[in-house]
């Protein structure tokens, strides 16, 4: 049976809007993003990713679990590289030191420039090379002349730069060669020791398990700052979170090798603060010139630079360790 079309008819929505609308309880939330005229404070965000707290807090997750991913495999690849030279030693074992110094001291003039420095790094690098030279040869004692060369060589060198502040590119010269080229230098005499194999063991796999336990624990439970002036980011749990863990590897250690157990606590102990010093050092030279990391060189762990900054401390004080008490 026919029945007529108004039976049918619908009021249209935009036609037949209700003009005393009932305010909704709803906050209107999906509309208010897409709004580019807003700050993103007006949009409920936060300040930091400019999105609402609870895309901020996702998004902070995937890029820290992208960033721990790539750290984990940065560190698969150069870690088994780093235990070969070490368990060879020798002179394949000073080769390799004196290739780090000389990646870590080419980072460090670079980074330098960005401050707006300009160290003449044939100056470091050179400087490197002898001081490692000299910490393997250890029947013929170079350092002073290592020392005269560096300084009064550099002098010269600056003579024909053309440099605004030829005294401040000399004296970082000088510093990152001698800063760099030191610790590396220590490096290969903690090598050559007598038991040199276990004390360069020790500092490498204390230095390391200080710094994934440090990272982990501060993440977990950190809430103090421990300096925040240098380095926001880490804590005093993070710090004892270190020092736990490098302890505990200093132990097993000692207890597979001829090492001294009470000794190798206290070293175990000592190396996470002297590591931090080490990080902390870098820390106000990159802020000093505004970078945040030394290169990008290894993803996930920034320069080489970032990743020998602890160990320039820590060979020096395991060298004295091992040679005075060890």
């Amino acid at each position: 049976m026919w029945s007529p079309r108004w039976r049918y008819w619908r009021p249209n929505p935009r036609l037949h809007r209700n003009p005393n609308p009932t305010p909704s309880r709803t906050p209107r939330i999906l509309p208010t993003l897409h709004r580019p005229d807003l700050p993103p404070h007006k949009m409920g965000a936060t300040t930091q990713t400019g999105l609402p707290p609870c895309f901020a807090i996702a998004k902070n997750s995937n890029r820290t679990l992208k960033m721990l991913r790539t750290r984990v495999i940065s560190s698969l690849v150069a870690i088994p590289i780093v235990f070969v030279a070490v368990f060879v030693g020798g002179i394949w074992f000073a080769l390799g030191a004196m290739a780090f110094g000389l990646i870590a001291g080419w980072e460090f003039t670079q980074m330098m420039k960005t401050g707006g420095y300009h160290p003449a790094p044939l100056v470091t690098l050179v400087l490197v090379v002898l001081l490692v030279i000299d910490s393997y040869y250890t029947s013929v004692r170079l350092t002073a002349l290592v020392i005269s060369v560096a300084v009064l060589g550099s002098l010269v060198w600056q003579l024909f730069q053309h440099s605004s502040r030829p005294t401040a590119d000399w004296a970082l010269a000088i510093a990152g060669g001698f800063y760099i080229g030191w610790g590396m230098a220590h490096l290969v005499a903690l090598r050559e020791l007598a038991d040199g194999l276990y004390w360069i063991g020790l500092a490498l796999l204390c230095t390391w398990a200080a710094d994934s336990f440090a990272y982990f624990t501060g993440r977990a439970i950190g809430k103090n700052k421990l300096w925040p002036r240098h380095s926001p980011k880490k804590t005093w749990e993070g710090l004892f979170g270190g020092i736990a863990g490098s302890i505990v590897v200093a132990i097993l250690l000692a207890l597979i090798s001829p090492l001294n157990l009470l000794t190798a606590i206290i070293v175990g102990a000592v190396i996470p603060v002297a590591g931090l010093f080490g990080d902390l050092s870098i820390s106000l030279m990159k802020r000093d010139v505004g970078v945040k990391d030394s290169s990008n060189l290894f993803p996930g762990h920034g320069g080489f630079l970032d990743r020998v900054d602890s160990l320039l401390f820590v060979s020096v004080v395991v060298y004295y360790f091992a040679v005075w008490i060890g």
